[in-house]
């Protein structure tokens, strides 16, 4: 990465850009000063020790301190942001580093040593306190929708800061991603592969932005499988492989899916993966991404006809819902500090919704693509037991080939997923461009 890709060289534009879109905000929503902060640890019930620290991501979008608990930033219009950076005197636990110069130049830094110190600087005036730390509760004015519908709604327009940010995190998971792949390739259990998706990452399960999905054979099916077996299975026919990488709270979240052998899996990860190719190329501004997820349906509907695992055409795929049964999910979401990043369904800062397309109730994108929008692009064919067994007890049963499918169960199912950046003309594929560097 070059010095101008890197995201120390665009910081200060970031926050320069922040400053405008939270004073626009403030002043929309007739607020003086906002007071946001990063978080406090939450300890396990009856236990002395925490649960792995997530910082508050409207912090986060000012500040790359994902591990810093206990800090405020204040903010206030046409002034310098404040932090009062939490920096304890301990002995228990490695405290934050003094702040480095190429973000801590931009900020009126203040080191605390208490926490609650700022309390003795609360802005006067009304102000929006924005995050969950205990510490809030007591505030009148907590996370005020129509304010935080405002920011969220900007939040979705990356800066370059934010872009090189995610650039980066999906350059770690793919060569993460390599090295899951090779672990399969040997012979691994579910456990080491993810060890040596960590070891090539350099970064550990609470780094990581949501836990690891690697799932072997059957495994697949299970859309959000969680477990990581300790044991190989006696063989290895199929990997699905959900995870990403950070960088700085920036998030990326890429799948690919392999078959040990030719054969018809491995002809159907093909063909997905040219499907998959074809909707990333689609995401541009000015597009509805609802027209995207059902032209995904169109092209699973067509590999499903093509492959011989239904008897019937893609219209009365589609109108019967069929499609559904194998691809059950949407197509994919907005990305950036969060996997699942805000404002997928957002239209205004009332908070109105913008409807999902009947008959697809877990999509989480619903809007018209933007110029710096980071989306990822995910369809799936996967031979759920529990839809299957639905739909053959139902009155279109004859419309799946049974054989075709129970041929194919025993792999699983296909996910593949890029992080994929809008822009006004050819998108940015983050993920295939982190891949092809290797």
């Amino acid at each position: 990465m070059t010095a101008s890709q890197s995201p120390v060289s665009h910081f200060g534009n970031h926050v320069q850009q922040q400053q405008a879109v939270w004073a626009q905000a403030l002043q929309a929503e007739q607020f003086d000063a906002a007071l946001i902060h990063s978080g406090s640890q939450l300890y396990s019930f009856l236990d002395d020790y925490h649960y792995p620290f997530r910082a508050n991501p409207h912090f986060l979008a000012w500040l790359p301190l994902a591990r810093h608990d206990e800090s405020v930033l204040i903010i206030r219009p046409d002034q310098p942001p404040v932090l009062y950076y939490f920096q304890p005197d301990d002995y228990w636990y490695l405290p934050p580093a003094d702040p480095e110069s190429w973000w801590g130049d931009f900020f009126d830094v203040r080191p605390v040593r208490e926490t609650g110190q700022w309390r003795s600087a609360i802005p006067e005036g009304r102000v929006a306190y924005v995050g969950d730390a205990p510490a809030l509760n007591d505030c009148q004015e907590l996370n005020p929708p129509r304010l935080l519908n405002r920011l969220h709604l900007a939040r979705t327009v990356k800066t370059p800061y934010e872009q090189a940010c995610l650039r980066s995190a999906a350059a770690t998971a793919a060569r993460a991603h390599r090295a899951a792949a090779e672990a399969f390739r040997d012979g691994q259990s579910e456990f080491a592969i993810h060890q040596a998706y960590l070891h090539a990452a350099q970064q550990e399960d609470a780094d990581l932005p949501y836990g690891s999905i690697v799932a072997l054979n059957e495994h697949g099916a299970v859309l959000h499988y969680q477990q990581h077996e300790r044991i190989a299975p006696h063989t290895h026919r199929s990997f699905l492989i959900d995870a990403g990488a950070t960088c700085h709270g920036y998030c990326s979240d890429i799948t690919r899916s392999y078959s040990a052998s030719p054969g018809a899996f491995a002809d159907l990860i093909s063909a997905m993966d040219a499907l998959q190719l074809r909707l990333c190329d689609g995401m541009r501004a000015g597009v509805d991404y609802r027209a995207l997820h059902l032209e995904a349906h169109a092209g699973i509907a067509q590999l499903l006809v093509d492959s011989g695992l239904i008897r019937c055409d893609v219209e009365q795929a589609l109108s019967t819902g069929l499609s559904s049964v194998f691809f059950p999910h949407g197509l994919g979401h907005f990305l950036g500090l969060q996997t699942h990043d805000v404002a997928g369904l957002l239209a205004d800062a009332d908070g109105t919704e913008i409807a999902r397309p009947d008959g697809h109730p877990f999509l989480r994108l619903t809007r018209v693509l933007e110029a710096g929008n980071v989306v990822t692009v995910e369809p799936g064919l996967y031979f759920i037991d529990s839809l299957l067994n639905r739909w053959r007890a139902g009155p279109d049963a004859a419309l799946i080939h049974w054989p075709a499918v129970e041929e194919l169960r025993p792999y699983g199912g296909i996910r593949i997923e890029d992080d994929v950046l809008v822009t006004d003309a050819q998108p940015e594929n983050m993920s295939r461009d982190a891949f092809a560097a290797l």
